[in-house]
C-alpha cells in the first residue's frame, strides 16, 4: 500500500497546469478514457450530475476562443479583475490572450447538471452538485496526466457563451473549460511551491485528562 501511495504520489507531484500547447495529435480514445475515469467518481445520491462536451473541430475551437477573450479582455484590460486579484495571477503571467485554445488538439467542456429531467419532463433534483462535478474533474486531470497529457482549468468568467457554443440545455451550466494535449516543445511552467504535509494536515487533539 505505501510503495502504491508513493508511486502515486511521485506521478502527480509532476503534475503542473499547462498553457503551451503542441497541435500533435492525441488519440480520441485517450479523451475518452480520461472521461471514463471521471464518471467513476463519487456523486451525491450517485446521480453522477455531469456532462463532458469533447470539441476537436478547429472551427469550433476557433469560436470558443474568440468568445473567450472577449470576456477575458474584460478581465485584464476593461478593469473586472480587482487589483488584490491582479496581484494574485501576477506570478502566473497570464494574459488575455488565449490562444492555446485553438492549438490544443482536444477542448472539453465539463457542464454541471443543476437538476435533471424526468422521462415525463418533470424536473429532478440533484444533490452536491458543485461538490460531485468537482470531484469528477478532479479525477478528469488525473487521468489525462496519468496518460502523459496535460491540461489547464481554463473557467473563463461568465462562462455562458459555451452554452450556446455545444448546445447545452438549460439545466446545465459551464464548469471548467479543459484544453488538452501534449505540452509543446518550448513550453514553460511557474516554478511553484507546494505547501508541505505540515501546512496543510491538521492533527484531532487528544483527550483531556
Amino acid at each position: 500500500m505505501i510503495t502504491k501511495g508513493r508511486d502515486l504520489l511521485c506521478l502527480m507531484e509532476k503534475r503542473r497546469s499547462v498553457r503551451f500547447f503542441s497541435d500533435e495529435p492525441v488519440p480520441r480514445e485517450c479523451i475518452d478514457l480520461a472521461i471514463r475515469v471521471a464518471n467513476t467518481a463519487p456523486s451525491g445520491a450517485h446521480q453522477q450530475p455531469w456532462k463532458f462536451a469533447v470539441i476537436g473541430d478547429a472551427a469550433t475551437k476557433k469560436q470558443i476562443r474568440l468568445a473567450a477573450e472577449v470576456e477575458e479582455r474584460e478581465n485584464y484590460e476593461g478593469g473586472r479583475l480587482t487589483p488584490e486579484w491582479r496581484e494574485a495571477l501576477a506570478h502566473l503571467e497570464t494574459t488575455s490572450d488565449k490562444g492555446y485554445l485553438e492549438t490544443a488538439p482536444w477542448l472539453v467542456v465539463c457542464f454541471a447538471e443543476k437538476y435533471g429531467i424526468r422521462p415525463d419532463g418533470n424536473r429532478r433534483k440533484h444533490y452536491y452538485v458543485n461538490e460531485s462535478v468537482g470531484i469528477a474533474c478532479g479525477f478528469f486531470i488525473s487521468a489525462l496526466h496519468t496518460m502523459g497529457l496535460v491540461t489547464l482549468t481554463h473557467t473563463p468568467n461568465p462562462m455562458s457563451f459555451l452554452t450556446e457554443i455545444c448546445h447545452r440545455p438549460g439545466n446545465e451550466r459551464p464548469y471548467i473549460l479543459f484544453p488538452v494535449g501534449y505540452a509543446a516543445q518550448d513550453a514553460e511552467v511557474p516554478d511553484l511551491r507546494r505547501k508541505s504535509l505540515a501546512e496543510v494536515v491538521v492533527e484531532s487533539p487528544g483527550l483531556i485528562a
